[in-house]
């Protein structure tokens, strides 16, 4: 390889702060099964799902080297494939015979080779990243790639017409749906040679999972940040937001400020407020208009812990704080104390 290719070439390995649930580990088994069958493998998904780490985790799977190409809209065929950049210049000077002086000089421009090409070649993994931002006219060269495993190249290549892929090139492709922003429809011939897994919001056991291995708080906390999370999602205030990115900003600020997951704690509140205040918008509920950041109030009082408050017990040599009891605890042993006294006059 060239200096330039060996620039874009990844090495991935397994990250240790992957969270493998049984719903991750049916996904990345069926993907990792169909590649090696040799078909390439489309996550298809909102916002937030997992996509690009599910891609990269299953790429580190296979344990080859990757390419990683982001889609745009800006996009032509030839920043898939490559073309004539710059120009190479020679020049011979010869001087054999001391009075005559002889010079030579040629210009010619010099082929590339971009990512997609370099894939092909080599052998490695493609992660094409959100393919369906560029178009679908620069798309089209990968038809012929993923079906007869030619690329079609340009002329000015060493004049070659096509190249043929190496057979062990895999290619991993990620998408938002067609009514995102910037998103353009895939032509069918392209669906077509590609196995396409549909994803969703993971399940309260792996978002748990998530949240708890990325901000390092305890069960409990986590279990409430994402209950919090994924009752205001049930509101349908957009689309299918707050993804799993708000549970882990709401985890790792918790931790950054050694805070408290509860109603009781103000700044708890106002972080939720912040954090999903993009998602805020006023919708309906049974017919009535709804502020939604009240709603987000009560779905703070319905998910989080209580708030724990820790208090000096007399008497205790060890020096630490016990968790205060309960009104109804103290209710209990005053009247059982009170009893006691009663009976003893």
């Amino acid at each position: 390889m060239s200096q330039e290719e060996e620039l874009t070439v990844l090495t991935l390995d397994k990250k240790p702060d992957f969270v493998e649930t049984p719903y991750i580990r049916s996904l990345t088994t069926r993907a990792v099964d169909y590649i090696r069958a040799g078909y390439p493998v489309h996550f298809s998904g909102p916002a937030g799902t997992g996509k690009t780490t599910l891609a990269m985790h299953v790429a580190a799977l296979l344990g080859k080297q990757v390419i990683l190409i982001y889609g745009d809209d800006e996009f032509g065929s030839s920043d898939l494939i490559g073309g004539q950049t710059g120009y190479r210049s020679t020049k011979v000077i010869d001087n054999y015979i001391h009075s005559v002086l002889k010079q030579e000089e040629s210009v010619s421009k010099q082929w590339v080779d971009n990512r997609l090409t370099t894939a092909c070649k080599y052998g490695f993994t493609l992660i094409y990243d959100e393919f369906t931002r560029s178009r679908p006219e620069a798309n089209n060269v990968l038809l012929s790639i993923l079906e007869e495993r030619l690329l079609e190249v340009p002329s000015a290549r060493l004049g070659e017409g096509y190249l043929q892929v190496h057979p062990d090139f895999s290619a991993i492709f990620t998408s938002n749906p067609e009514e995102y922003a910037g998103v353009h429809k895939t032509q069918d011939a392209l669906m077509d040679r590609m196995i396409t897994i549909k994803l969703g919001h993971h399940d309260l056991e792996t978002e748990v999972a998530i949240t708890q291995t990325k901000s390092g708080l305890p069960w409990r906390q986590a279990k409430a940040i994402v209950g919090i999370v994924r009752e205001f999602r049930a509101l349908g205030v957009n689309n299918a937001r707050p993804t799993i990115r708000a549970c882990i900003m709401l985890g790792r600020i918790v931790a950054a400020r050694r805070g408290t997951v509860a109603p009781g704690d103000p700044m708890f509140r106002e972080v939720c407020h912040d954090v999903l205040n993009a998602d805020c918008i006023k919708v309906t509920l049974e017919g009535q208009p709804v502020v939604v950041l009240e709603r987000l109030d009560e779905i703070i009082e319905k998910c989080c812990l209580p708030t724990t408050k820790l208090v000096k017990i007399e008497g205790e040599s060890d020096g630490k704080a016990r968790p205060a009891a309960p009104r109804s605890q103290k209710r209990a042993k005053a009247a059982g104390e009170q009893g006691a006294l009663h009976r003893g006059t």
